[in-house]
């Protein structure tokens, strides 16, 4: 009874921000949704451990710890969650299918619980929040994630419900794996007294932290003026 109540929200919730009248919405969810959008942002992150990780060993636990994240979060998911779950996505369902606002055809696959776009972009958020410790940074990295976050529910390829799992399953995966990451590289690291005002408390560059920022501010704007040009 209490699930049937809260499946009944959660279709009400996403009919009440999925899709609209707007071209512009329309294109700015699509282009947003895409992962090759946000190729230069991981350029940019790869860029800023590559900087502040001179020991090789240090350097590949971290590249590990990304693609631990990746696989926890997001493999998991749509290799045993969605298909073990089966709930229908809402362009899918049987109820409120035909009332979905559907974008250029998408659709999406059968199942969508969970989110693999919430928990890969919570989990890579939340394991460089830890990494790097920059506010700034930080802040970009959720917001990152709350983008795409947004985009599956305008798109109607994902429930609430779907997303507000799929995030907290990304950040939990995210803690986990990097206090695994930290007793592994323990030894690895030799303290040091650097300045606060350039470098956080882990030992990342302020500088370098503000990189993938400032590339996600350029690709927001890159996709705005994109967007409004086509």
């Amino acid at each position: 009874m209490i699930l049937e109540v809260l499946q009944d929200v959660d279709r009400q919730l996403l009919l009440a921000v999925n899709g609209s009248d707007s071209l512009f919405l329309d294109r700015l969810a699509s282009s947003l949704t895409h992962g090759a959008t946000w190729i230069p942002l991981y350029l940019a992150l790869f860029y800023m451990v590559m900087k502040n990780n001179d020991n090789f060993r240090r350097l590949l636990y971290v590249l590990c710890g990304v693609a631990l994240c990746y696989l926890l979060a997001g493999a998991v998911d749509d290799g045993i969650i969605k298909p073990l779950v089966a709930r229908w996505r809402p362009t899918h369902d049987p109820e409120i299918g035909t009332l979905v606002d559907i974008v250029d055809g998408y659709r999406g696959g059968k199942y969508g619980f969970f989110s693999a776009h919430a928990s890969n972009t919570m989990s890579i958020a939340t394991f460089f929040c830890w990494l790097a410790r920059s506010r700034r940074l930080s802040v970009m990295l959720v917001c990152w994630s709350l983008v795409n976050c947004w985009t599956r529910l305008y798109l109607g390829v994902h429930f609430p419900g779907d997303i507000l799992v799929g995030l907290i399953w990304g950040f939990t995966v995210a803690t986990g794996v990097y206090f695994l990451y930290r007793r592994l590289t323990r030894g690895m690291y030799t303290p040091r007294n650097l300045n606060p005002a350039q470098y956080t408390s882990t030992c990342y560059r302020r500088q370098d932290c503000n990189w993938p920022v400032a590339i996600f501010v350029f690709t927001l704007t890159f996709v705005f003026i994109k967007v409004c040009i086509l």
